[in-house]
């Protein structure tokens, strides 16, 4: 090992991979398992949509398309091409808080694919004819998104919620703020932030951990050079002291939906958010859930209900949304509130945290389960947080009482304080 290299940081008790800093910023994750002869390369940035100013909304979403339209040395569809001959597969993703590109492919293959992946982050060229042609690619995209209605509902909710907080804007962005990016817009926002230090490569599967350093440590080395990043304005969340409320009326639906939403703490309070995600599954996963066996199985007053955490690095979101008939809008509501009220003055019952407990645990588990599942765990928490403590999550869960339950609802999720977005059918 090459110590003058490479510094291994030091090791979280039964974290089971390694992680490594090279001295250019770049962080490497390592997992060996002899088991399987795949091998997944998970490439994750602090690049997403939190990191545009306002004016280059859709940007890092844009630029994920760009990635894979070639380099100075590699032209459009090339790298798609070796690795597809190779039997591999390739993806790429862009959320508010990162960007990810990941290869899963036979292990012998990985030394010829890796290379063109890096080549293609680092260097990525933005020629103006693929640029164009790329644009109308994603104003296609968002056109679709605007003709599902669930996805407008969402996308309103949002807005509702965390208002000027890049948060509430479509990862997408909109038609007219694409048709005015530039090519050297673009190039800036990626010279800016596809650096080292912002990069996180994962490597998990049967491939030893000399041979994977060997290979980040000769592909991830020519950087382009750094841009000044444009100045991005300081947005917080506004809290929500009241009740947000609008409706949709849309022609595309046969029953309304009723989404509500809260917002929640960051990664800065992760245990918070942990004990927000046992609410969710006690109030809105499975038929024996809360709102599931009363508003569904005894009442029928809905389709549908389902409850969501979602962790996000700066707020979090914990949303209830439900399928119904326009009728019965107002009563839903009212009885969702009912079930928070409910749960501010009274804890839930051991039977019940226990079944929230191992249905969270379970579905940890069973995401845990192959190479490409790692990957993407540890990477999604160092590009947030940091990767150790993607595995501290079961006992995390198992360690909440009805108690902190009670107070984590009390704290965060106000029966009097929420954003609801209704979507009718337009008669």
């Amino acid at each position: 090992m090459r110590l003058s290299v490479l510094s291994q940081l030091p090791k979280v008790s039964e974290f089971p991979a390694d992680v490594f800093r090279l001295e250019n910023g770049l962080t490497v994750i390592h997992q060996y398992i002899s088991a399987t002869p795949v091998a997944v390369v998970d490439v994750w940035v602090r690049a997403g949509a939190i990191r545009e100013p306002n004016e280059w909304s859709g940007m890092a979403h844009f630029l994920e398309h760009m990635i894979f339209k070639g380099t100075d040395q590699v032209l459009p569809g090339v790298f798609d091409q070796i690795v597809e001959n190779r039997g591999g597969v390739t993806n790429a993703a862009t959320s508010h808080d990162y960007a990810h590109f990941f290869i899963t492919t036979a292990v012998p293959y990985l030394a010829d694919t890796l290379p063109y992946l890096a080549e293609l982050l680092l260097n990525a060229s933005i020629p103006a004819d693929e640029f164009s042609r790329e644009r109308d690619v994603v104003l296609e995209e968002i056109r679709q998104a605007q003709d599902n209605p669930d996805w407008l509902g969402f996308q309103a909710l949002m807005e509702s919620v965390y208002e000027c907080h890049p948060y509430g804007r479509p990862v997408l962005g909109t038609e007219m703020h694409l048709l005015n990016h530039s090519p050297e817009e673009m190039r800036s926002f990626h010279s800016c932030h596809y650096q080292p230090e912002n990069m996180t490569v994962v490597i998990v599967g049967g491939v030893d951990r000399e041979s994977a350093l060997d290979m980040v440590e000769q592909s991830f080395q020519q950087f382009a050079t750094r841009s000044d990043c444009r100045q991005l304005a300081t947005k917080i969340a506004t809290p929500l002291r009241e009740i947000r409320r609008q409706e949709l009326c849309l022609p595309s639906i046969k029953q309304a939906r009723l989404m509500m939403a809260w917002a929640g703490p960051g990664v800065e309070e992760l245990r918070s958010g942990y004990g927000l995600d046992l609410i969710s599954a006690l109030l809105g996963d499975g038929r024996s859930s809360r709102l599931v066996k009363q508003l569904r199985e005894e009442e029928q007053l809905v389709s549908n209900v389902s409850s969501s955490f979602s962790l996000q690095q700066e707020s979090s979101l914990f949303t209830i949304s439900a399928w119904l008939e326009p009728q019965y809008l107002q009563i839903v509501e009212g009885l969702i509130c009912s079930s928070l009220a409910e749960l501010h003055s009274s804890p839930m019952s051991e039977a019940e945290l226990k079944r929230s407990k191992r249905l969270l645990c379970n579905d940890y588990a069973f995401s845990t389960e192959s190479p490409g599942q790692l990957a993407g765990l540890y990477g999604y928490y160092n590009t947030i947080a940091e990767a150790e403590i993607a595995v501290t999550y079961p006992q995390q869960i198992q360690g909440f009482q009805a108690l902190d339950l009670q107070q984590l609802a009390q704290q965060y999720l106000s029966p009097e304080r929420y954003a609801v977005t209704i979507l009718k059918p337009n008669d």
